[in-house]
């Protein structure tokens, strides 16, 4: 019989053959203890030899070819699909894992089966953390906080730094609303319980809106700081080198920010204060389009 897999890693990939080969590499020196794991890759129709890449360096891997680009939740739901593992661990291409934090994850999430999804502390190149794997939910008032910059004068405020919660104890373990598409750890039952990633969202929020199904569903979902990943961040998207590149992917930051609100919230609230989100969304947009970024 065949024994049973831990933890299915699934990494979606783009044509970042580098980044992808870095973080392969990483995951090939992971500490495994007594766990089992199993590593998925998902193609997005990549163009830079990334599929060579994986067949002659990393023969253990399992390939999917999406085919072309179909985005965040659409490439990463075929493996989800497939994946046997009692945990399933979405992982960014540009990350690079420490060797004991996915097994000290799995032991984490083995003595607290309360919390339905995890991550660990991501840390960017210049040694800080990642805030992003660190949120709360995003209410009007909280997205009112971080798109004014209201959250950046006053990060360790409840009242105005409730976006990336940075009131909390970034040394502690403790209970967060939304953490990071970039290490994203969620036990498999929970995931046949609340579905596959939402492919109404192309890139970007898709991490916001499982975890808000996650907690809907009652799991807590926690932030444990004791092991780490790198997250070599900013390479690409919002802040690429290419302007238009950077254009396209902040138009679907805001799309995707706007069917986030529709889908959960606007039924939550007055619908003059939805008129004023979306005029907001809009105006955003508006300034995209006339401006660049």
């Amino acid at each position: 019989m065949m024994k049973q897999i831990d933890v299915s890693i699934i990494i979606l990939n783009y044509n970042t053959k580098d980044l992808l080969s870095s973080c392969l590499t990483a995951l090939e020196k992971s500490e495994k203890g007594p766990y089992t794991f199993e590593t998925i890759v998902c193609d997005n129709g990549s163009t830079d030899g990334s599929d060579k890449e994986i067949r002659k360096k990393f023969p253990w891997v399992k390939l999917i070819q999406n085919g072309n680009n179909v985005g965040f939740a659409a490439g990463n739901n075929p493996g989800i699909s497939v994946s046997k593992g009692r945990y399933i661990l979405l992982l960014n291409s540009d990350t690079e894992v420490s060797p004991d934090t996915i097994k000290t994850m799995v032991e984490f999430m083995d003595e607290h089966p309360t919390i339905g999804a995890s991550t660990c502390k991501l840390l960017l190149t210049d040694g800080s953390m990642d805030p992003a794997c660190h949120r709360g939910m995003t209410s009007p008032w909280v997205g009112f906080t971080y798109f004014s910059k209201l959250e950046k004068l006053f990060p360790k405020t409840k009242l105005f730094g409730e976006y990336h919660q940075g009131y909390k104890d970034l040394n502690s373990s403790h209970e967060v609303d939304v953490i990071s598409g970039a290490f994203f750890m969620v036990r498999h039952d929970v995931v046949l319980q609340v579905g596959l990633l939402d492919e109404d969202y192309f890139m970007y929020a898709e991490d916001i809106d499982y975890a808000y199904r996650i907690k809907k569903a009652g799991y807590k979902i926690w932030f444990y700081p004791f092991v780490t990943v790198l997250h070599k961040k900013k390479q690409s998207g919002r802040s690429h080198k290419n302007k238009e590149l950077r254009k396209q992917t902040q138009t679907h930051f805001i799309v995707s920010n706007r069917l986030f609100y529709t889908k959960h919230f606007e039924k939550l609230y007055p619908k003059i204060l939805s008129v004023l989100v979306y005029s907001v969304f809009d105006l955003q947009m508006w300034f995209i389009k006339i401006f660049g970024v």
